[in-house]
Parts: C-alpha cells; sequence; structure tokens
C-alpha cells in the first residue's frame, strides 16, 4: 500500500503531496483535521462505465500529464467536501444505468417493425402489457433491494439470498443465459446498424463495407473482441491511458465527476440527442420517398409506380431499388396504420404473428435491474432505486409511445414493412440516429458481456455446482481482478450465438429468459410478504403479495404465451439445475425465506392441532429416545426412524453437571447432534438439557419435550447393563455407504460435515463398568416417570446385532406372552401396542419387502384352536396381516401371567429365554411385553435382572409397556 505522504489542508481544499494517489478527502466541520482513504474503483456492469467505491483499496498511476511545476509537486481538489463524494445520485446511478439498458437496439431499429406489423392500437396495446409485467417486477424489485444492499449478482444475490442456494443458483443460470443473449442481440443490432449505413451499394452515409454474411459475422466478432478487451483492461488502465491523454486537470475533473456518472452521462446525451432529432423529424421532415429494399417487382418497372392494396406507393428507383412513401402528419396514414397486418419478416423471411411481435417488443423493455446492480454506490438507496427505476420506466414507456404514435401517423405501411432502418431515412441530419444507435448498442453489449461474467462469477464463487462452474470464479489478468475465465466463457458463447445473424430470430430467446429471471424476483418478493419475518422492513411501501404474486403468474403466463415449448424447456432447465444444486451444492447459512416460510405454516398448523381432540384413530408414534452417545446407539437411532411412521421423533440427550459449567459448550454440542443429523439423514429433532442427573433430565426431557399437539406419546430406552458399549463407528458409515450413493458423496467430499469428523466430536464410550454414569434406581426411575406421565416405554436391546441389509428372509416376532383382549382395559394396552409396532415397522418398505411378520401365541392345554381363531379374528379386526404361529405347553410351561411379581421370577424368564431362543433365533426384530417396574425400589435389580435374563442371546428385542390405547376396530 502508498501512504499519503504529507497533506496540507485549506479552508476548502487539500493539497496532495507528489507522487501520492488520489483520495477522497472529508473535511471536519472545524476544518482542522483530513480524514483521507484511498479510493477504489469497482463496477458491476462495466469497467468503462465505472463507479467509485467506498469499500476496498486500490491504486490509482499518477497521470502522466500531472503538473510537475506546481509548488512542491501537489495536486490541488478544491471543494473536496462536496465534489470527492464517491456516492451517486438517483440520476447517473439508476435512472440513466435503466434507461439505457431499456433504451438499445429494439428502439431504433424494431419499433417501426412492431408498427408496421401490429398497427399502432394493437401496439400501443402490447406495450401497456409489457410495462404492466415490468412494472410488478419493480415494485417487488424495489421492495427487495430496500431490505438491505445487492451486492455483485443483481438478481442472483436477491433470489439467492432470498429463495436460497437451490433457487438462487438455477435463476443464477438462466440470468447468466439471458445477459449472454441480451449481449447477442446488441451486438447484433450493432452489425445491423453499421451495415445499413456503410455497407457497399446500399450504405446511406457511405458505401465502403462488404455486406456478406461471414463479413456482417467479422464486423460482430470485432465489435466482441472490442469489449473483451475493454472488460480485460480493466477501468485502472483506461485512467492512466487518460491521464497521458489529458492534463491533470481534466483527469481531476473527470476522476472527481466519477466515471461511471460522466460515461454514462455521455452516452445517454448522445441517446437523447438521436431521440429528439427523430421527434423533431417527424415534424419537421415533408413527404418523401425512402428507399427500402430490392424487390423483384421493380426491378423491372424503373420510374414506374407501383400501388400496393393500401394504395401505399412503391417506386422503382435507382436501378430496381424501391422506395415507400413518407407522408408526413396525416390521418389517413393513421387510419391505414391502425389495426395489424402480418406479412413476412424480409429479414428472416418468416412469417410474423401477434406472438412474434410481442417477444421482440418485450425485449426493449427489459434493463430494469440495471439500477439495483448499484445500490452499494448510491448515496440513497432505499429512495434513489424505487424513484429512479420507476421513473426510468416512466420515461421511456411515454418514449415509445410518442414514437409509436408518430411512427403511425408519418409513415407509410409498406415503408415500415421493408426498412427497419426507417428513422435515419425520415431524420434531419442522418449521422444523429447512427451515432445513437451504435453508441446505445455497443454500450448494451458491454455492460452485459461483463455482467453475465460477473452474474457466473458470482455463482461459481457461491460453489453452487462445485468442481464444474469453480475455475470461473477465479479472478485475475487486471488491476481489477476480472473474472478472466468467466469473460472467456461469455465471449464465446456470444460468439456462438451471433452466428445466427438475425436480431429477430434471437429475441424470443431474450424475452424468454428475461422473464423467468422476473418471475423468480416477484416470487422472492411474494415469499418475503407471506413470511413476515420481522426484519423484513423494506422503505419501499407500495407492493403487497397480492402484486408480487401477480407478477409472478403473469411474468409465467406471458413466457407460455410467447412460445410454450421454449417456455417448458425454461423452467424443465431450470428444474433440472435445481435438482443439481440441491445434490452437489454445499451448506449455506443465507438465512433463505423458506425457512421463514415453514415457520409460518408450521406455526399457524401448530396451533390448530387441537391436543383436545385426539383420537385414537389417529394415533401415531411420537418418539422421545434418550440417547447418551451415538458412537454406541446409532443402531437404535436409526431402527427407531424407521418405527416413528411420520410421527415425532426427538434425540434427547441429558448433560451432566452444573448449569454454569456445561452451559459454555451446550451450543457447540447442540451443533454436533445437528450435523450428526445431517449426516446420518435421521428426520428427528434434537434436545439437550442439562441437570444434576439422568433421571432429572429425562424427567425435563419427557415433560418439556415437543410443542402444541407434537408431544412425544412413547419413549425409547437403550438396555441397562455393566457391559462395555461398543463403538459402531465404523458401522456408521458402512451402513451410510450401502444405503445411498449420495449420501456417501457427502461423506467422502470435503464438506463442511464429515461423519468422521462429527462422531469423533462425541466422547469416548467407557471402557469399564465403573464409569456408568446411570444408577440401576435411576434407569427403573425413568421408566416409572414415563409411566406416571402417561406414556408409552420401549426398552432396546442387542440393536448392534441388527444388519439392515441383511433382513431378507427374516422374521418380526411378537411375542405376547398373555392374552391380548380388545374387549379388556389394562393389559390389553400393552398387547395391542405390542401389534400396532410390530405393523408399523413392517409396513416400512425395507421391512416390507425383506421380512414375514409372525405373532406367537402361548396355547394353553386343550384351547389351541379356539385361541388361534380368537386372535386371527382379532388380526382380521386390526386389518394386520401376519402368521399366527401356536406353541403349545409341550414346548415348556411357561405362566401366562402378565403381573409385574410373574414377571420377577427369574425361572420364568429363563423359561422365555429358552422359547424364544428355539422359536426365534433367526428372527431379525422380536417384540414382547414390559410389566410396570415394581413400586418397592428393593425390587428394582430384580426388575433389571428379568430383563436381562428375558432378552440374553437373543436377536434384537424391543420390549414395550403400553398406557394407551392405540388401536381401534372401528373408523
Amino acid at each position: 500500500r502508498v501512504l499519503v505522504p504529507h497533506l496540507l489542508v485549506g479552508q476548502n481544499f487539500v493539497l496532495v503531496q507528489r507522487p501520492a494517489l488520489v483520495a477522497r478527502v472529508n473535511m471536519t466541520t472545524e476544518g482542522d483535521a483530513v480524514e483521507a482513504s484511498v479510493v477504489s474503483i469497482q463496477s458491476e456492469l462495466t469497467p468503462l462505465l465505472s463507479s467509485i467505491s467506498n469499500d476496498g483499496v486500490r491504486h490509482l498511476q499518477e497521470p502522466k500529464g500531472f503538473d510537475k511545476e506546481s509548488p512542491g509537486g501537489f495536486l490541488c481538489f478544491k471543494n473536496c467536501k462536496s465534489s470527492l463524494s464517491s456516492k451517486l445520485s438517483t440520476l447517473p446511478g439508476v435512472a440513466v444505468p435503466c434507461i439505457l439498458s431499456i433504451f438499445s437496439v429494439i428502439l431504433f431499429l424494431r419499433i417501426g417493425y412492431v408498427v408496421g406489423m401490429s398497427g399502432v392500437g394493437p401496439s400501443l396495446g402490447m406495450l401497456v402489457l409489457c410495462y404492466f409485467v415490468v412494472l410488478l417486477t419493480v415494485l417487488s424489485l424495489s421492495a427487495i433491494s430496500t431490505n438491505g444492499a445487492i451486492r455483485g449478482g443483481g438478481a442472483y444475490f436477491m433470489i439467492s439470498r432470498a429463495l436460497g442456494p437451490e433457487f438462487g443458483g438455477s435463476v443464477g443460470i438462466i440470468f447468466y443465459l439471458a445477459n449472454v443473449f441480451a449481449c447477442s442481440i446488441n451486438t447484433l443490432g450493432f452489425v445491423e446498424a453499421l451495415t445499413t449505413n456503410l455497407a457497399e451499394e446500399t450504405g446511406i452515409l457511405a458505401e465502403i463495407l462488404p455486406n456478406t454474411s461471414n463479413w456482417r459475422y467479422l464486423y460482430g466478432t470485432v465489435a466482441l473482441v472490442f469489449c473483451l478487451v475493454i472488460c480485460f483492461v480493466g477501468a485502472s488502465e483506461i485512467l492512466t491511458i487518460t491521464g497521458a491523454l489529458y492534463t491533470s486537470c481534466c483527469y481531476c475533473l473527470i476522476y472527481l465527476l466519477g466515471l461511471f456518472a460522466m460515461a454514462s452521462l455521455v452516452i445517454f446525451v448522445a441517446v437523447m440527442v438521436a431521440l429528439i432529432s427523430v421527434i423533431v423529424s417527424f415534424a419537421a421532415k415533408n413527404s418523401f420517398l425512402a428507399i427500402v429494399t430490392s424487390s423483384s417487382e421493380c426491378t423491372n418497372n424503373t420510374n414506374s409506380s407501383i400501388h400496393t392494396s393500401d394504395n401505399d406507393i412503391l417506386f422503382a428507383c435507382h436501378g430496381g431499388h424501391c422506395c415507400a412513401n413518407y407522408t408526413s402528419w396525416s390521418i389517413s396514414t393513421l387510419r391505414n396504420n391502425l389495426h395489424s397486418d402480418y406479412v413476412e419478416d424480409y429479414s428472416t423471411h418468416v412469417e410474423t404473428s401477434f406472438i412474434v411481435i410481442f417477444s421482440v417488443l418485450f425485449n426493449g423493455v427489459t434493463g430494469i435491474m440495471a439500477g439495483a446492480n448499484m445500490s452499494g454506490d448510491l448515496k440513497n438507496p432505499s429512495f434513489s432505486i424505487p424513484v429512479g427505476t420507476l421513473g426510468a420506466c416512466l420515461f421511456t414507456f411515454v418514449i415509445y409511445a410518442v414514437i409509436m404514435l408518430f411512427t403511425g401517423l408519418t409513415c407509410s405501411r409498406s415503408l415500415l414493412h421493408n426498412n427497419y432502418n426507417y428513422m435515419l431515412y425520415i431524420n434531419v441530419w442522418h449521422p444523429f440516429v447512427t451515432i445513437g444507435v451504435l453508441c446505445a448498442t455497443l454500450s448494451s453489449a458491454l455492460s452485459t458481456l461483463i455482467g453475465a461474467s460477473r452474474v457466473l462469477q458470482a455463482v461459481s464463487q457461491d460453489n453452487l455446482f462445485g468442481f464444474v462452474l469453480r475455475p470461473f470464479s477465479i479472478m485475475k489478468g487486471s488491476k481489477r481482478d476480472n473474472p478472466i475465465y468467466a469473460l472467456l466463457l461469455s465471449w464465446i458463447m456470444v460468439q456462438a450465438i451471433i452466428i445466427i445473424g438475425e436480431l429477430n430470430t434471437v429475441a424470443p430467446y431474450v424475452a424468454m429468459f428475461f422473464l423467468l429471471s422476473y418471475s423468480m424476483v416477484n416470487l422472492a418478493c411474494f415469499a418475503l410478504c407471506v413470511a413476515s419475518t420481522p426484519n423484513y422492513r423494506p422503505t419501499f411501501r407500495f407492493h403487497s403479495w397480492h402484486t408480487a404474486l401477480l407478477g409472478f403468474m403473469c411474468s409465467v403466463a406471458v413466457m407460455f404465451f410467447i412460445n410454450p415449448l421454449a417456455a417448458g424447456l425454461a423452467i424443465g432447465a431450470g428444474i433440472l439445475l435445481f435438482v443439481i444444486v440441491s445434490v452437489i451444492g454445499p451448506a449455506t447459512h443465507w438465512g433463505e425465506v423458506s425457512q421463514g416460510l415453514i415457520y409460518h405454516q408450521v406455526r399457524k398448523y401448530l396451533l390448530r392441532l387441537d391436543i383436545r381432540k385426539r383420537h385414537v384413530k389417529l394415533w401415531r408414534p411420537q418418539m422421545l429416545f434418550l440417547a447418551s452417545n451415538p458412537r454406541a446407539s446409532y443402531p437404535m437411532m436409526d431402527f427407531i426412524n424407521d418405527m416413528k411412521k411420520g410421527g415425532l421423533y426427538i434425540l434427547g440427550h441429558v448433560i451432566i453437571g452444573s448449569f454454569e459449567e456445561a452451559n459454555a459448550d451446550l451450543h457447540e454440542q447442540f451443533r454436533t447432534w445437528l450435523d450428526f443429523i445431517d449426516c446420518t439423514k435421521l428426520k428427528a429433532f434434537v434436545e439437550l438439557t442439562i441437570a444434576e442427573s439422568v433421571q432429572m433430565g429425562a424427567r425435563s426431557l419427557m415433560m418439556n419435550s415437543g410443542l402444541g399437539g407434537m408431544k412425544p406419546n412413547t419413549i425409547m430406552l437403550g438396555f441397562y447393563d455393566d457391559s462395555i458399549p461398543k463403538d459402531t463407528h465404523n458401522a456408521v458409515k458402512t451402513a451410510l455407504r450401502r444405503t445411498n450413493p449420495l449420501i456417501r458423496h457427502c461423506i467422502d467430499r470435503n464438506s463442511d460435515v464429515k461423519i468422521e469428523h462429527v462422531i469423533d466430536s462425541f466422547p469416548a464410550l467407557r471402557d469399564n463398568a465403573i464409569d456408568q454414569i446411570v444408577m440401576p434406581l435411576e434407569y427403573v426411575g425413568i421408566i416409572k416417570d414415563a409411566i406416571l406421565m402417561q406414556k408409552n416405554v420401549c426398552v432396546l436391546r442387542n440393536f448392534s446385532l441388527l444388519d439392515k441389509f441383511q433382513l431378507r428372509d427374516g422374521t418380526i416376532d411378537v411375542w405376547p406372552l398373555y392374552k391380548i383382549d380388545l374387549n379388556e382395559s389394562g393389559a390389553d394396552l400393552t398387547g395391542t401396542l405390542l401389534l400396532q409396532l410390530a405393523c408399523i415397522l413392517h409396513m416400512v418398505h425395507e421391512w416390507k419387502g425383506s421380512t414375514v411378520l409372525r405373532i406367537i401365541v402361548l396355547e394353553k392345554e386343550g384351547e389351541k384352536e379356539k385361541e388361534e381363531s380368537r386372535v386371527k379374528r382379532l388380526l382380521h379386526d386390526l386389518r394386520i396381516t401376519a402368521h399366527v404361529v401356536m406353541i403349545s405347553e409341550g414346548s415348556g410351561h411357561v405362566t401366562s401371567d402378565s403381573c409385574t411379581d410373574s414377571f420377577l421370577d427369574l425361572e420364568v424368564q429363563r423359561r422365555r429365554n429358552r422359547l424364544m431362543l428355539e422359536h426365534s433365533r433367526e428372527a431379525r426384530v422380536i417384540f414382547t411385553a414390559l410389566p410396570a417396574p415394581p413400586h418397592d425400589d428393593h425390587s428394582c435389580m430384580q426388575y433389571l435382572s428379568a430383563m436381562s435374563t428375558l432378552s440374553a442371546n437373543l436377536p434384537s428385542m424391543v420390549l414395550v409397556h403400553g398406557v394407551e390405547r392405540v388401536v381401534t376396530t372401528s373408523f
């Protein structure tokens, strides 16, 4: 960095000692101090039309025209307090860029085409429709842009930060293509204006340029190379060249005015002079015959008049060149031009229609985002963007309408049909129009070329498409750090498009891409309005969700009106890009409005989810799994994820310790759990709590988890024992890789969240029984608390043995162990919950196609047929498809009493365990009943021993205790 070595402060000026750089100097109110900062030159549109920004630091070379004889080698900046401001006002910052973007090739070269084909009445109707769509978009654009500064990328930045990366990435590419096609259409307009005026034999101003298709392509290439060189060189180098050509005073003047404002003003003045000359010419020019195109009708009729059906005159002259009548002001001419007359387009030899003309005209009203892109360089963006953009729309609408009306009043239909450059012929001085159209088209081509590269650069820098677009985010090659590869790709694409060679052919595609971008801007505004987030406070008030929705619908409708097939393909391409970004795009933290919309809808429907209206036929499991450490409990988490049946699933974890100590890393632990859910694709919420003991923490989770009508009704627990837990770190990765290749991509690629890193963030598992943090009394107390809170309880054991990819030819076995009867209360709640949970698991796709559901019933002597018939009838009434397996007492005497006292009998549990080993050794999961724990705390160890004995050496097992009705035989 170059430091300013010395400053001399005067009353209203500052002298900056050479060889210092040009600096922005702000005087304090006392005038005794100066704050100087180096000025950067930055442009979102084009380096030629650059703006002066406060943000970065950029060194400007000393101009060669610097006055070395000035005392002490100083540059003088007078009135620096006002003239050195780097911010732009409404006119140069918003209105002029928008007007220049709207007044491009269509105004000068296609207004006659529109009026000649459609007539004055339909043309004005089209114009009103175009501006109606644009006005609705401007309202949405003004609202979004006044709710915060917009950085590089324009529409892409607004949509991506509002609707999220998926919408933003897809529309970013669409908007990039819109700019590429817009650059193409302006280049073709430049070539058409050039050849019309300077082509051999037909040139209006001179006849010096060859006019074959190859030569026209060469002219377009030269123009694009010029734009590319300007983009590569950048503003800094242009300023250096300028300094070599002008004196230091001129250099300072250019700098102080702002290169963007001055260059825009020069082009704006040139275009306005051309427009004024056209309007004046309509009134000043008398009637005459204007040359149109060569026609076989008049080739052999030299000096003879040819009258068309509407009495227009075609007069053969100059060796076969046809002429058409310019009538000057004439009501008869207006009457003839009032209605449509669609004929073949002489440039493309294609029949025209209302749709074709409308698509061409719509290109003349695009460019409304040029001002919003300058928001960071405006003195008052919240005022300038809406006022400047709306003012530009009103001004351009009036100009378009006036020229359409004047054209219909003065030009014959034949002239409009056969000469799109009629304005040049009727102008009081031909070069006025030529200068205007060349300035407008070349500056628009330059701005859209750099604009396209900036959009591509913005998408690439956000890394939404991974390695595919990553090279286009590289910035190098000049002092402005231009996106050189993005520029090259954009230039190549424009070169390919201009091979088409006809402006009218390219125009509909430009309209299609811009309409899709406008629809997304309206959709973003609609979403922000509906979400009603407190921080959405745009200073522009003249909008609502109604206008945004109408703008979105109109944009989409116009797309399909212009070209249904192209609209469908464009939307299809957008959907494809949406899917690609969803799959390979990185996690972003942009505050997408989708989160606000989801919150708004969830809150609304949660309020309507009345817990008092619960009904058994609408019952679904809402599960709270009290998890200790995902290193060991992931298989259970994954199993519960299958069994939730679209219900609530909460992972609850208790952090042991004092609130002051544990709260320090609570947020970090919460983020780790969320990252774990993201990587494992569990459809679960996370709840963490801090407590002095596990039981107190579990009690807090059971009481406070969930919201409104979405509260857990089933508590899931891992099994309690003193065995060393098994680390399932590798099993997690193996299961995920088998599950989905996209998840494998999430694991293997360099992303923000890796499963290895996430699991390593959890504490290591204990390696001895002494470190067990849950005491037996606490564990049983948790089951007691859950039952007291009227919540079902499920205890899971041996799930480290479950391999979900080895389910084929397996069974899901249900062991009620006692009689299930819907006409009784109490014990049947557990039995019906067993059947319900087993049925839900068997409904899951992975389980349904690979396993068989079996109900294993313990029969009493002599009651086999009766009991089997009763169970089958019960299953039929409950609409559960399952095989019934009867086990006779010959397999060993087992009591069917379900009370706690019999459950505590270890000998009974050993016999039951042997039966299960005999009949369910190959089962994938076993469901069986779990009686309530004893009230006596002294029996807790016996209760745990009974559970351990019953489930020892068996496959994965779920012990269930029910406290509520979960099934019904009626609907």
